[in-house]
């Protein structure tokens, strides 16, 4: 499919992607002279009326969408040639979200919220013209070098209530559908927003919320599991953006935000720091007290109510236990005058019960806490005890550098020996263990050194898919480069005709290869296409001047009109469609005339004409006349024409020289007769 045009328009370049419908290739549009995306339906699709319909409806639905954050559609048609449709759009530069998860990992909380913001808007504008997109995932949202981020492959869409799908098929990747979607259930825009929960929590998680052997096993998980709350995957999760994510990956398609523009303005007041309320109701209200269970890091002793005092044991961190907290429903009838019922009394009784219950377990928590602080402290400070100089190492598993050294300082100990290694599940610059181990039975002496050994983050892999950087601009190239992992290096500029003047041409290792992190990739800049000057081939022959221009690396194309010439011979050039000296890109086309000779005119038939006649004649015809005479033997030939040469009807150049021959009569001398002899007869 190379270098082929399609639509009479669109000359393929390099495929740069491969879908289950089609394949999209960069391409020229060599109408406008600009690069697109062409994307083709594949051959044993195309003929499927179904199929073809849906591909249609794909390019009049999505052509309608005009919104910053949306690929454009510039143009679509059926390909009478090779039998296919296609659909000629945007070429959006950058790498898609799901290859910069895969090479980065988690993104950056605050750049993951705009990118969803600006999928929100282009959702917004999808929703407006009742389209659904039904496949939103990291594979369809490109991520420009300025940042911003686009949505493509309107592929699957639902315009107008029509369906363009299979009975009972599930479209989409299974990873991100919503549960409504993955039962086959009628959807609403609120399916996008579902699926855009789910790539919010991959790009802050760095891995999605469901994961299975197979597609049907992670489609079961959408409909029938709750998520890992983000935060228990990356501590730094912002709770107000974790209730976002959760909020629109609410089970219940009614438990979502109403529209797109909600959900954006909850992201934008998250962005610019503005209170978000998601209305999500938090069911896990009540504590106690567990001992043995972690304080989470960034709970600092001042958090829980009262200074320590030094060399006291750590205060149990507190375990949340659930507690009822919906109302009991309305009995039946008119608000305000109808009884309460059976059910809403049970309701009552039962919410009762579990107050009195949670109440119970406070107090009974509290007082073992206080009990246990008390005999810590009459322990620690009873004279003569063996241990009153020793203290009990804290808890400090997953709190960072600084908060575990200030809680070793509280509990009169050191900071000893610092490792770092690497760690798939504890986050960069948290403590993985300690040396002593933190425990309540481990007691060391007041002012012992406490090792510890922290995360480096997860460990960097050896090898890396070299990211694309063709077609980019140069700093950008450097920077997504660097960005991942590789050393750029500048090779110079090369001459191109397909790539636009200061963008990358090539790249060496090639994009998506295995190498190693830290190599050199290596890249040429395009200087924008080879030019020469045009020679001059006039008057040459035909084949001679096509030689000599095929060597300064243009093509020829031979003008099927021949001129006529009264200077140039017949078969050399007379003409060439670009004037010669002209500066001209190599590849181009000039197109050559080729000298038909001199017009030929036809020697008028002058014979028998008379000598002023044949003059006129020979005149008007643009040809010379020259005199000659001849004799004739009859009177009525005297000065007329008796013949020409070149004969009437022959071919000559005009301008030539046509002898006529004037007939000349000479009468011949008169005859004497002599007188008759008279006989006089005898008389």
């Amino acid at each position: 499919m190379l270098n082929k045009i399609f639509g009479n328009r669109y000359r393929t370049i390099e495929r740069i992607g491969l879908g289950g419908m089609a394949e999209v290739y960069r391409a020229t549009d060599e109408v406008l002279g600009r690069t697109v995306a062409l994307k083709l339906m594949l051959p044993q699709y195309a003929a499927d009326p179904a199929f073809a319909a849906r591909f249609k409806h794909e390019a009049q639905a999505a052509a309608n969408l005009q919104s910053p954050y949306i690929v454009n559609i510039y143009d679509w048609g059926r390909d009478d040639v090779d039998q296919t449709f296609y659909i000629a759009m945007e070429l959006v530069r950058g790498t898609d979200l799901k290859t910069a998860i895969n090479q980065r990992g988690a993104l950056n909380q605050r750049k993951a919220a705009e990118i969803g913001s600006q999928i929100c808007s282009a959702l917004a504008v999808a929703h407006g013209y009742d389209i659904i997109h039904r496949d939103i995932k990291p594979h369809n949202i490109m991520v420009q070098p300025d940042g911003n981020a686009k949505v493509m492959d309107f592929g699957i869409a639902r315009a107008n209530g029509s369906s363009m799908t299979q009975t009972g098929s599930v479209l989409g990747t299974a990873y991100y559908v919503s549960p409504e979607q993955a039962q086959g259930k009628p959807l609403t825009p609120a399916t996008d927003l579902y699926s855009l929960g789910v790539v919010l929590y991959e790009a802050v998680c760095g891995r999605v919320p469901f994961d299975g052997p197979d597609a049907v096993s992670v489609a079961v998980k959408q409909v029938s599991e709750q998520p890992l709350p983000p935060h228990e995957i990356n501590p730094d999760i912002d709770p107000e953006l974790e209730e976002i994510i959760l909020k629109a990956m609410s089970k219940d398609p009614n438990q979502r935000y109403a529209t797109a523009s909600a959900m954006r303005t909850a992201l934008n007041n998250y962005l610019a720091g503005r209170p978000v309320n998601t209305g999500i109701v938090d069911t896990q209200a009540a504590t106690t007290v567990l001992p043995g269970n972690l304080v989470q890091p960034s709970q600092a002793a001042s958090d829980l109510g009262a200074e320590r005092p030094l060399g006291s044991p750590p205060i149990a961190p507190t375990t949340v236990l659930p507690v009822t907290t919906s109302k009991a429903p309305k009995p039946p009838g008119i608000p305000g005058l109808s009884a309460p019922s059976k059910t809403a009394s049970h309701a009552e009784d039962t919410r009762r019960k579990n107050r009195k219950m949670a109440i119970t377990i406070g107090v009974i928590a509290g007082a073992l806490v206080l009990g246990f602080l008390v005999f810590a402290i009459i322990m620690a400070l009873a004279p003569g005890h063996s241990n009153s100089k020793q203290v009990m190492v804290p808890q400090i598993i997953g709190y960072s550098l600084e908060e575990a050294e200030q809680s070793l300082i509280n509990s009169q100990l050191k900071l000893g020996e610092v490792t770092y290694q690497p760690s798939e599940s504890v986050a960069k610059g948290r403590v993985i263990s300690a040396e002593p181990s933190p425990s309540t039975k481990t007691m060391v002496d007041i002012g012992s050194s406490v090792n510890l050994v922290v995360s480096s983050g997860a460990e960097e892999p050896k090898q890396k898919a070299v990211p694309r950087i063709t077609n980019l601009k140069r700093a950008a190239a450097e920077k997504a480069l660097t960005d991942a992992g590789f050393t750029p290096k500048y090779m110079g500029d090369e001459n191109s005709s397909s790539v636009n003047r200061g963008n990358v041409t090539r790249q060496d290792p090639a994009a998506g290869k295995q190498a190693d992190v830290g190599v050199e990739v290596s890249f040429y800049v395009s200087s924008g296409p080879a030019t020469t000057t045009v020679p001059d081939v006039r008057g040459k022959s035909e084949s001679e001047a096509t030689q000599t221009l095929k060597d300064e690396g243009f093509s020829v194309t031979v003008s099927s009109n021949r001129l006529n010439s009264d200077t140039v011979p017949a078969g050399n050039v007379i003409d060439q469609s670009i004037s010669p000296g002209t500066t001209r890109e190599r590849g181009s086309s000039v197109t050559i005339t080729i000298s038909a000779g001199p017009v030929l005119i036809s020697v008028p038939n002058v014979v028998g004409k008379s000598y002023a006649d044949a003059r006129y004649l020979l005149d008007a015809s643009g040809l010379t006349a020259a005199d000659a005479t001849v004799d004739v033997d009859r009177s009525s030939q005297d000065g007329v024409i008796i013949k020409a040469d070149p004969k009437p009807g022959a071919k000559v150049t005009k301008g030539s020289t046509v002898t006529i021959y004037i007939g000349n009569y000479t009468a011949p001398p008169e005859e004497v007769t002599p007188p008759e002899e008279t006989t006089t007869p005898p008389v």
